[in-house]
């Protein structure tokens, strides 16, 4: 069994709240690890952040989740004109300054960090999609769990 959503959301900050409280209920509904949820959930708010302080004049962006198996993959995509041309074009890691995490860039790190995969599709004058995996684990109790 799978479970799959989209949501098209305005781009203003009561979006990103929103976003993650729905994936954390499908995450405690289908039995999945709190930690893993929690995880997920923490990538989709930044995911979700980036999405309504960069997309520029569009007034809208659109996430979707899907958990298939043992593999949850979220999309957060935007409408805006896409990243500036030296905008996040090195790996998140790698964008520091002095030993710090540079000022942008931070939440791109974190989604790095909390994932076990993410691909940055920059669409210029389209948009930007952020795509990001894990792997689930599953409670005792689960309702999805894989077999």
């Amino acid at each position: 069994m799978s479970i799959w959503w989209s949501l098209h959301l305005r781009r203003e900050a009561a979006s990103v709240p929103l976003a993650r409280r729905l994936l954390l209920g499908t995450m405690e509904t289908a039995g999945v690890d709190p930690d893993i949820s929690f995880d997920l959930s923490v990538a989709l708010s930044e995911a979700c952040a980036n999405a309504v302080e960069h997309a520029g004049s569009a007034t809208g962006y659109s996430v979707t989740a899907q958990i298939d198996g043992d593999c949850c993959r979220i999309e957060v995509a935007d409408s805006g004109p896409g990243l500036p041309h030296d905008h996040f074009r090195l790996p998140a890691r790698a964008l520091t300054l002095r030993g710090q995490q540079a000022e942008h860039g931070r939440g791109l790190f974190l989604i790095e960090a909390l994932v076990d995969h993410v691909q940055f599709h920059d669409r210029p004058g389209h948009g930007t999609v952020v795509a990001f995996d894990k792997v689930l684990k599953w409670r005792e109790d689960a309702l999805l769990k894989a077999s």
